[in-house]
């Protein structure tokens, strides 16, 4: 079950189904996408009541999301390409290019389908007893979801063996230590700290914020040297010197007073 609600610029999607630590099956998969289209369409009406400018994802209960729900599959006739390219790879490029800052609250279990729904979304926080790894070795399986890439480009190729071969999991602690992660704290402070996080976000000058966004991807899938990425500073400040929320913070600094940024 997956539930969506937004509030005051935040739209909050949450994994509903605790008893199996929020793993998802392929109706799942669909009903989170469709949460997705729907918080994109409501960023589309800024300055409107219901018009969201962050969101945020989190799991209920003791996991975010321990992965794929594999209650009743047959390995020997199990359809893993219309699950992974057909459902799952979509989704998660609907997640990275979602048109607002998005945040995670991250706690237990976060692995396979659960670890790329933290890689394709923006900032994530974890609680200190957090998993990650990769034990689907003892399904006969390996990690998907983009787990090789973030394991491979923040651990280094011999400490991500290490954990494929081991299906040793480390913590959220470990996770945020290594740059896996943004920052991590106590599970009881986990989703007020993150509500909060959003919340500033949705009141931010939201283009700005999606300038970043856009560039820091296109520094991360292109390979960007220095003097490309600075060329592509440029050319995005130029586009937002022409927003509202530029001329609004320019004059509210010479004012001494707060922005009151309207995401435009």
């Amino acid at each position: 079950m997956i539930e969506l609600t937004i509030n005051d610029g935040v739209a909050e999607i949450v994994l509903k189904a605790p008893w199996k630590l929020n793993s998802l099956n392929e109706a799942e998969l669909g009903e989170l996408s469709a949460a997705y289209d729907d918080a994109a369409a409501a960023t589309r009406s800024v300055g409107s009541p219901g018009a969201v400018r962050a969101l945020l994802i989190r799991g209920e209960g003791r996991a975010f999301c321990a992965g794929r729900d594999i209650a009743g599959v047959d390995g020997a006739n199990d359809n893993a390409r219309g699950y992974l390219e057909g459902l799952l790879t979509p989704l998660l490029h609907k997640m990275a290019a979602f048109p607002a800052p998005t945040f995670a609250a991250a706690q237990g279990a976060c692995l396979g389908v659960g670890l790329g729904l933290l890689i394709a979304t923006d900032v994530v926080y974890v609680a200190e007893t957090a998993k990650f790894g990769s034990p689907f070795g003892n399904l006969g399986a390996t990690l998907d979801s983009g787990g090789h890439w973030l394991f491979a480009n923040t651990l280094g190729a011999h400490r991500t063996l290490d954990l494929i071969y081991s299906s040793d999991l480390i913590s959220g602690t470990e996770a945020v230590a290594s740059g896996l992660f943004s920052r991590v704290m106590p599970a009881e402070g986990l989703l007020e700290f993150t509500r909060a996080a959003a919340a500033k976000a949705a009141a931010g000058p939201t283009q700005a914020f999606l300038a970043s966004k856009t560039l820091v991807a296109q520094i991360r899938s292109e390979r960007l040297g220095l003097w490309d990425a600075v060329g592509r500073e440029n050319e995005a400040q130029v586009a937002l010197s022409a927003t509202a929320d530029y001329a609004e913070g320019f004059a509210a600094f010479t004012a001494k007073r707060k922005p009151g940024f309207m995401g435009r």
